[in-house]
């Protein structure tokens, strides 16, 4: 098998995962088995079948539609797969054909399903934060460059700061600021890549919620004191400094320090 091959297999692969991501997306906050029933039209309930299963071209083929009764699929589904598959290739491209690879591979998943769940439902599950953690523990003390150490610092790191302005916020702020899902969640991309990336995930997570924030008050789509969920700027924060970690830190320095 040739680059290419490989490659768009990696993709397919990324796809069919992404697929799954939808249902664990759907059914986690409600309590669901991930497994059992099979996959559904939410509107008619109807069972769809494999052939209309197929990640992304059944969307196509379809015309985003429910081939029996005729309801809406959204573009939420081929986008969760094709991020998903983009993810993979990503990673692969970062860190090669690696055991690393395929640890950070399931970590992209883990933030791609946290954010989509937070997004809908203002709430992140500890049956995926909590879970991950232990396997982002494991990971670094057997396969992952930062080891169990740097792990273990990342957990309580990320873990503690959240903990502290959530315990600040009633005080300063008037209000509560931070949920026990936002530290758990924090302290699993701890348990991945260590505390220098907390930081830095931190910081890029609460400079783009600022800017966001205010950029929805100005243009009056959000009330001051709305909250917005934060997960989706923790796992972006995540994935820039997975990727860019030592580019970010330059230009943090050249601009602070």
């Amino acid at each position: 098998m040739d680059v290419s091959e490989s490659h768009i297999l990696l993709f397919l692969v990324g796809l069919v995962i992404g697929s799954f991501l939808n249902v664990c997306i759907l059914r986690i906050p409600h309590g669901q088995s991930v497994i059992r029933p099979g996959s559904r039209c939410p509107q008619c309930k109807t069972s769809i079948r494999w052939f209309d299963n197929v990640p992304l071209l059944s969307f196509i083929r379809l015309r985003a539609r429910c081939r029996w009764c005729g309801g809406k699929i959204s573009w939420r589904y081929p986008l969760v797969e094709c991020l998903n598959g983009v993810s993979y290739l990503g990673i692969v491209y970062k860190f090669g054909w690696t055991r690393p690879a395929l640890v950070y591979a399931l970590f992209l998943s883990l933030l791609l399903v946290v954010t989509m769940i937070d997004l809908d439902h203002f709430v992140i599950p500890d049956v995926i934060s909590l879970p991950g953690l232990l396997i982002g523990f494991f990971a670094a003390a057997f396969v992952l460059p930062v080891g169990w150490t740097g792990s273990l610092l990342g957990i309580v790191l990320g873990g503690g700061l959240l903990w502290m302005l959530a315990a600040v916020s009633p005080y300063v702020f008037g209000k509560e600021g931070m949920g026990g899902g936002d530290i758990k969640f924090l302290a699993m991309i701890g348990a991945f890549l260590g505390w220098q990336h907390v930081c830095m995930t931190l910081f890029l997570a609460s400079c783009a919620g600022a800017m966001v924030g205010i950029g929805l008050m100005a243009f009056r789509y959000m009330e001051r004191g709305q909250y917005l969920p934060f997960a989706p700027f923790l796992a972006a924060g995540a994935v820039a400094s997975l990727f860019f970690y030592q580019e970010l830190f330059g230009m943090y320095e050249g601009i602070f320090l």
